[in-house]
Formats: structure tokens, C-alpha cells, sequence
């Protein structure tokens, strides 16, 4: 049922979404479009998707001017765009749209 609310979340997100959604500039990066909120989790939807590099499972940071805002994970992906649950947020911070998104690589 989680997973059915989700699709149906971002699919009402994509419809709303203010601006048109386009591709990101750089593989494994996206901006976020929207934020959107509800009783079972916070969706944030990204200008990015499937063509971007982007699947389903990976984390992804949430940056603004070089400070880390937050962290998601990638729960839906389509060619152009995508949704992420919001995993955590930085103290007194909210993701916004507008706000840079990047994968989050483990260093070796």
C-alpha cells in the first residue's frame, strides 16, 4: 500500500510541479522541484530521473551554497524525474526547491 501512495504522490507532485521538468546538467545530479508533505513521509520531487543516471535505492545529498541541507533516498524514477523520501535534515534547516541535489559517494 506504502509503495501505491508513493507512485500516486509523485504523480500528483509531477502535475504541480511550478516550473517544466527538464533533465539535470551533470550525471547523478538533479534540483529539487517541490517538496511535498503527508501523514506517511515527505516527498521531495527532482528535476531529474532515469535519463539523469539516477535509480531507485541511491542516497543523495541535498546541498545550498556548499552547506548540506539533508539527505534522501530515491523511491520512484522516471526518464525525466523522480521522487525521494527525506531520510534527515540538517538542525534548523528545510529542504527547499531550488535546492542542489548530488549522489552521495562513499570515498575508499
Amino acid at each position: 500500500m506504502s509503495r501505491r501512495l508513493l507512485q500516486a504522490s509523485l504523480l500528483a507532485l509531477a502535475t504541480l510541479a511550478p516550473f517544466p521538468v527538464s533533465a539535470a546538467v551533470s550525471a547523478g545530479s538533479a534540483v529539487v522541484v517541490a517538496v511535498e508533505t503527508s501523514r506517511v513521509a515527505d516527498l521531495v520531487m527532482l528535476d531529474a530521473g532515469f535519463n539523469a543516471g539516477l535509480r531507485q535505492g541511491m542516497l543523495c545529498r541535498v546541498t545550498r551554497g556548499g552547506l548540506e541541507v539533508a539527505e534522501v533516498l530515491l523511491v520512484e524514477i522516471r526518464p525525466q524525474h523522480s521522487a525521494a523520501l527525506i531520510v534527515g535534515v540538517t538542525p534548523r534547516l528545510a529542504i527547499r526547491p531550488g535546492d542542489s541535489v548530488r549522489l552521495k559517494l562513499l570515498k575508499s
